[in-house]
C-alpha cells in the first residue's frame, strides 16, 4: 500500500512540475484573476505569499504579490499601496504612474516574476494591462555593522563586512570613491541563485585578470553557493592545493588596499567574506595594520611572521629528528636533560608529538566551537590541566609540552586563517619523514614543499612571486616594509596595468 502511495505522490508531485515549467515559459495575460491563479500555482505550498487586491478610484483592479519577510513594509505601504489607493488616475496615465518608488522595471515573462519575489522584490499586476511592474521593496534580518573577530585590528578602521553584499560594496566605495572602480554582477546557482559582483578598478587591474574570474563565475554550474568558501572552491586554480589561491577577508579596508594594489575583490551576497585574488604567498603574511606602523615597526612584525613559518612547520620535525637520529648534535648538558625528562616516557617521539599537537587542535577547535566566554575557559585551563597531567603521569616529556607550545604560538601568529590552518597540518607529515628518516628526510620535504609552492598559481600569476620570479622592485614591500614614501608603484607580481601609485613625497630639506 506505502509503495502506492509513493507513486501517486511521486506522480502529482512530476505533474506539478511540469504546470510549474509550462507557466514559466509563458508570458503574463491581460487577465489579473489568471494571472493571481499562476502565481498560487507557481508558489503553492509557500504560505509567506502574500497577494494584496486593490481597487483604484478609476474602477481598475490591481494586485500586489511579495512574499512577507523579504520586504519593507513601510515601502509597500508608503511608497506603492498609499499611492494606489488615493491617487488619481486615468488610463492614458502609464503603469510606472501609480507608485513613488525609484526604481521600476517593466517584466512580461514569468521566469522574472518567479526569480524577482523569490528574492524581495514585489510584482504589481494591473488589470488589462500584458506585463507588470518589479519593485525594489527588498529588505531581510541582517545584523548591525561591527568589527569582524577573525581581523582584529589595532590602528585600523573597526568595519566589518555583512552578509548584504550592496551594504558591503558601500563600504568598499567609501574608501574609494572612485568612477574608475567598476563592478560586475553574476547570477550563480540553479535552484537557489545568488549574486555574484566582481569588483576591480578598470585603469589598474589586469584585464587578464578580470576575463578569468569572469570566465569562472560563468561557467559555474551548481544548484546554490552558500557562502563564498564553496565560491572560491569553484573557481580556485588547484582546489586540492592545502595553499590558499584567493584570500577571504572581512575588512573593508583590507579589500580596498589591495584593490588598490591591482587585485579584484568577488563579494558574494548572504556571505560577510570577500575574495580577493590573485594572491602570493608572501601576500598572505601582511596585514593593513603594517601600513599604519612605523616601517621599523612593521618590517620587525613580518620577520617575525615568516620566522614562525618555520618555526611552526620545522620544530616538531627537528626535535623528533634529533631525538631519534642526530642526538650528537646537541649540547652535552641539554642532551642528558632531555634523557632525565624522556626517562620515564614509554613512547617514541613520533607517538609523543602526535599526541600533544592532536590534542592541542581538539583543543583549538572546542574553543571556536563553544561559546566565547567558555571556549576562553576551555583553551586556557585545558591546555594546563592535560599538559601538567599527561608529564605526571609518564605520557608527555616537559620538552615536548614546550616544543608543542611554541609551534602553537608560532601558528597563530599567521595573519591568515587559512594560511595558518595549511601550515599546521604540513607539520604532521614533516613529523612522520622526520621519525623515519631524519635530517635527510626533512630536507627531502621541504624540497617536496618548495617544488609544490613553485608549481602553483592564483589566476595565473605564480604563487612564489616575488621571489619566484625575483621581482626586485617588490621586495620593499615583501619580507619587510620600506617607507610609504619609498613604496611608488604597485606590486608587478599582480599584474597591474597602471604601475606608477604614487609621485614624490619626500621631503625636501627646506621643509625639513
Amino acid at each position: 500500500m506505502s509503495f502506492f502511495r509513493y507513486l501517486l505522490r511521486d506522480s502529482k508531485a512530476l505533474q506539478n512540475q511540469k504546470q510549474a515549467d509550462s507557466i514559466l515559459n509563458s508570458i503574463i495575460a491581460p487577465s489579473i484573476s489568471t494571472n493571481l491563479q499562476q502565481v498560487s500555482m507557481l508558489f503553492s505550498g509557500i504560505p509567506e505569499l502574500t497577494i494584496r487586491k486593490i481597487s483604484l478610484k478609476t474602477g481598475q483592479q490591481a494586485a500586489l504579490v511579495y512574499l512577507n519577510g523579504l520586504v519593507d513594509k513601510t515601502i509597500i505601504n508608503t511608497d506603492i499601496l498609499r499611492p494606489l489607493i488615493y491617487g488619481e488616475y486615468n488610463e492614458k496615465d502609464s503603469l510606472e504612474s501609480y507608485v513613488t518608488l525609484g526604481q521600476i522595471k517593466r517584466i512580461q515573462e514569468w521566469s522574472e516574476i518567479e526569480q524577482a519575489i523569490l528574492v524581495g522584490k514585489s510584482i504589481l499586476f494591473m488589470d488589462g494591462h500584458d506585463s507588470a511592474l518589479e519593485l525594489e521593496t527588498q529588505s531581510w534580518p541582517q545584523r548591525a555593522i561591527e568589527e569582524p573577530q577573525v581581523e582584529s585590528s589595532i590602528k585600523s578602521s573597526h568595519l566589518g563586512f555583512i552578509e548584504t553584499a550592496s551594504q558591503n560594496i558601500a563600504m568598499i566605495r567609501r574608501y574609494i570613491p572612485s568612477r574608475e572602480l567598476k563592478v560586475k554582477e553574476f547570477t550563480v546557482g540553479e535552484r537557489g541563485s545568488v549574486k555574484v559582483s566582481l569588483l576591480y578598478l578598470a585603469d589598474v587591474v589586469s584585464p587578464e585578470t578580470i576575463q578569468q574570474i569572469e570566465s569562472r563565475i560563468t561557467k559555474i554550474d551548481i544548484d546554490t553557493v552558500l557562502n563564498s568558501g564553496e565560491l572560491e572552491s569553484l573557481i580556485a586554480d588547484n582546489p586540492f592545493s592545502i595553499f590558499p589561491q584567493f584570500s577571504e577577508t572581512q575588512r573593508p579596508d583590507t579589500a580596498a588596499s589591495h584593490l588598490l594594489q591591482g587585485r579584484a575583490a568577488v563579494v558574494v551576497d548572504r556571505s560577510p567574506g570577500v575574495l580577493i585574488g590573485p594572491m602570493t604567498f608572501t601576500a598572505f603574511f601582511q596585514t593593513v595594520d603594517d601600513y599604519n606602523l612605523r616601517w621599523i615597526i612593521a618590517s620587525f612584525i613580518r620577520f617575525l611572521r615568516f620566522s614562525a613559518f618555520f618555526i611552526a612547520i620545522f620544530t616538531p620535525a627537528l626535535y623528533i629528528a634529533m631525538i631519534s637520529f642526530h642526538f650528537e648534535v646537541m649540547p652535552l648538558q641539554l642532551l642528558l636533560w632531555i634523557a632525565q625528562s624522556r626517562e620515564r616516557i614509554p613512547f617514541p617521539p613520533l607517538i609523543e608529538a602526535l599526541f600533544m599537537e592532536l590534542v592541542l587542535e581538539m583543543l583549538r577547535e572546542a574553543a571556536i566551537r563553544l561559546p566565547a566566554p567558555i571556549g576562553q575557559t576551555i583553551g586556557v585551563v585545558g591546555g594546563i590541566v592535560i599538559g601538567q597531567a599527561a608529564v605526571e603521569a609518564g605520557i608527555v616529556s616537559n620538552i615536548m609540552v614546550i616544543v608543542v607550545a611554541v609551534t602553537a604560538i608560532a601558528s597563530f601568529i599567521i595573519p591568515n586563517l587559512e594560511m595558518s590552518t595549511g601550515i599546521r597540518l604540513i607539520r604532521f607529515p614533516m613529523m612522520l619523514i622526520a621519525y623515519i628518516f631524519g635530517m635527510a628526510g626533512i630536507i627531502a620535504g621541504t624540497m617536496v614543499l618548495i617544488a609544490r609552492l613553485l608549481t602553483l598559481t592564483s589566476l595565473g600569476v605564480p604563487y612564489t612571486s616575488p621571489i619566484s620570479p625575483m621581482l626586485f622592485s617588490d621586495m620593499k614591500d615583501t619580507f619587510i616594509r620600506l617607507p610609504i614614501s619609498m613604496l611608488k608603484k604597485r606590486p608587478l607580481s599582480v599584474r597591474p596595468s597602471q604601475l606608477q601609485r604614487q609621485g614624490n613625497n619626500k621631503k625636501d630639506k627646506e621643509d625639513q
